[in-house]
């Protein structure tokens, strides 16, 4: 399904990085995400799966992710 929303860890585990790096891209605007109502200390994302795979196909013929 390629509007499933995926957690931050999740994406995390996809691209190899921590949560904080995830986290970092959404704060910098380099991860489009939805904003989850903030009930804890953290504040919630989730990020669309067609997000992400775009741009793992866009760093795959790029050959890098940090760029991203």
């Amino acid at each position: 399904m390629e509007d499933e929303l995926l957690t931050v860890r999740e994406v995390a585990e996809m691209f190899r990085v921590d949560d904080t790096t995830v986290r970092r891209w959404i704060k910098e605007d380099a991860l489009e995400a939805i904003i989850l109502p903030h009930l804890n200390e953290r504040q919630g994302y989730r990020i669309r799966r067609s997000v992400v795979n775009a741009i793992l196909q866009s760093s795959a013929s790029s050959g890098d992710m940090a760029s991203h």
